[in-house]
């Protein structure tokens, strides 16, 4: 039972699917809920898939915080009596639903990351039960559309990638039916987020990845090592994925397309329903994008990795001295470089320095570094201009998908 201590250290789990796991189950997804008008549509989207080769499970957890409004509180009740009438007629020999709850969460955790940590807890548990440590554990929201092609594009991704520990999946937001100013909005916030994970990759970081809630997938071993989902209010993908990265390979799903919807929401403090509902309000944030220079004096920085192994103190200052103004100032500000020198004597060769520096220098660091940095030496940069100077660096990438934002 390969995740028995997992759950001897969380004495408060207690499995909510009475059913035993049947035999050949290789995936499962899992969907928090709360207040989703609209989640008989993804479910929809998922009874339509063509049939993978292992059998999957698919968890909806309706949630709600303690003391909860009663106007909440009723909806997700009439949520769940709709979801128990639905499964009894959309059950299949290879795809079985279950709802949950509705599941109170603690006010001081109630949140997405807190529900999104419990039904995949309850996905390791059957994982656990089934002695399957490389069943998958897919992550999905419950105002996403799947294509037909999505469980055989995740299942043969791991086939032909054993080795990996989790992978992203393609997204594109939902346009039909949203105001033309809610679809430009979302577009440009996909552009910004395809620069600014491109942008990652060609300054050298090896571990960028998009980090959508909705789009990725995870082994159920790897979610064990990694402790298991955050209970953070917002950003729990982005932290999850990035840690996860530490365990092995996070790949990407390019295969098929999951279709959050654009929707604005104050549910979290930042994301995709905050960002919108800036825009919405008439913010042109979207519009502006983290200057490229930053990126390139990261990637100065990158190259220069192999100059900090075992360095002397005046040795590293002339590796810094080297570096950009910008560079040297956030190493200083947060007491990186005395890390960085101790991390290098306590490395074996190169290499593994270079592999380790960037578990100092991590994505949560780089976000650090830009916002420290701008407005202090940089300028954000209409989004355009960021793509087209990225372009002209990585000749192969695309931003023709975005044409209709109008900007390139």
């Amino acid at each position: 039972m390969f995740a028995r201590r997992y759950f001897e250290k969380s004495p408060g789990f207690t499995p909510r699917v009475a059913v035993s796991p049947g035999p050949g189950l290789a995936m499962i997804v899992v969907i928090p809920c709360i207040h989703e008008p609209d989640i008989l549509k993804t479910l929809d989207s998922l009874y339509q898939c063509d049939r993978p080769e292992g059998n999957t499970e698919v968890l909806i957890l309706v949630n709600e915080p303690e003391g909860a409004s009663p106007d909440l509180s009723a909806f997700n009740r009439a949520t769940m009596d709709a979801l128990q009438q639905w499964t009894m007629t959309h059950q299949q020999d290879h795809l079985t639903f279950f709802p949950i709850g509705p599941v109170v969460l603690p006010r001081k955790w109630a949140g997405v990351g807190l529900a999104r940590k419990a039904g995949m807890d309850e996905a390791l548990w059957r994982f656990h039960l089934s002695a399957c440590p490389g069943g998958l554990i897919v992550s999905l929201d419950a105002d996403t559309l799947v294509e037909t092609g999505y469980l055989r594009a995740i299942e043969a991704h791991f086939r032909a990638h054993p080795a990996h520990v989790g992978a992203t999946i393609r997204f594109r937001h939902q346009t039909g039916g949203f105001p033309d100013r809610q679809v430009r909005g979302i577009r440009l916030y996909e552009q910004y987020m395809f620069y600014y994970k491109n942008a990652l990759d060609w300054s050298g970081y090896p571990h960028a990845l998009y980090t959508v809630g909705s789009a990725f997938t995870v082994i159920a071993e790897a979610y064990m090592k990694r402790g298991g989902m955050t209970r953070r209010k917002a950003g729990e993908d982005f932290y999850f994925l990035q840690t996860l990265t530490q365990l092995g390979e996070v790949g990407e799903i390019e295969s098929t397309t999951i279709h959050p919807s654009p929707r604005v929401s104050g549910r979290v403090p930042f994301g995709t329903g905050p960002v919108m509902r800036k825009w919405m309000e008439g913010s042109d944030e979207l519009l502006y994008a983290f200057n490229f220079e930053a990126f390139e004096d990261l990637r100065l920085l990158f190259q220069a990795i192999p100059r900090f192994f075992r360095t002397t103190p005046e040795e590293t200052g002339e590796v810094l001295s080297a570096l950009p103004q910008p560079v040297t100032e956030f190493l200083m500000h947060e007491q990186l470089i005395d890390e960085i020198r101790e991390l290098s004597h306590n490395c074996s060769t190169p290499a593994i320095f270079g592999e380790r520096f960037f578990q100092v220098f991590n994505a949560f660091r780089i976000l650090r570094f830009l916002n420290f940095t701008h407005p202090r030496h940089y300028r954000k940069t209409p989004l355009d201009a960021c793509c087209r100077r990225l372009a002209i660096r990585m000749p192969g990438l695309d931003f023709s998908e975005f044409s209709e934002t109008q900007l390139l």
